[in-house]
């Protein structure tokens, strides 16, 4: 027999564990009405500037397929927290953080540290040093097997 076949599935245990940490960050976010994962979005989107970021760069930096991205991205243009333009020609398309956005963003620091404060705490520094690396290698080896 096959040793990984007898292991619990990766997939599943990962997205368990994904759902279950979200939730403390998604009660925290909610007094500035975003979620994580909009949050995330936000700031990869605040990292790359003035200028923006392509929509496939960001997608790519965040892990993530397009369709989700795009899905992610809707309440965040309805809220006015970011900006999509074209860039030039061709079918690339820009996004950048608002004056909105930036302010939400920055609003969301104190409860983000918060709940992070309070995962890490409770699952143990060290050991969630140790399991972010051990992350970083598994999302490393999702991309090169996707």
């Amino acid at each position: 027999m096959d040793a990984a076949i007898d292991l619990p599935c990766a997939c599943t245990t990962l997205r368990k564990a994904a759902r279950s940490v979200s939730r403390i960050y998604d009660e925290a976010l909610a007094a500035v009405g975003m979620n994580v994962t909009q949050l995330a979005i936000l700031r990869a989107i605040g990292r790359a500037g003035d200028g923006g970021v392509a929509l496939s760069r960001l997608a790519e930096n965040l892990v993530m397929d397009n369709t989700s991205l795009y899905r992610g991205l809707g309440p965040l243009i309805r809220s006015r927290w970011v900006l999509v333009t074209h860039a030039g020609k061709g079918r690339t398309k820009l996004v950048r953080l608002t004056a909105k956005g930036q302010r939400v963003t920055d609003a969301a620091a104190e409860p983000w540290e918060a709940a992070q404060s309070k995962f890490v705490e409770a699952f143990g520094v060290k050991r969630w040093a140790a399991l972010h690396k051990s992350i970083d290698d598994l999302a490393a080896v999702g991309v090169r097997l996707g």
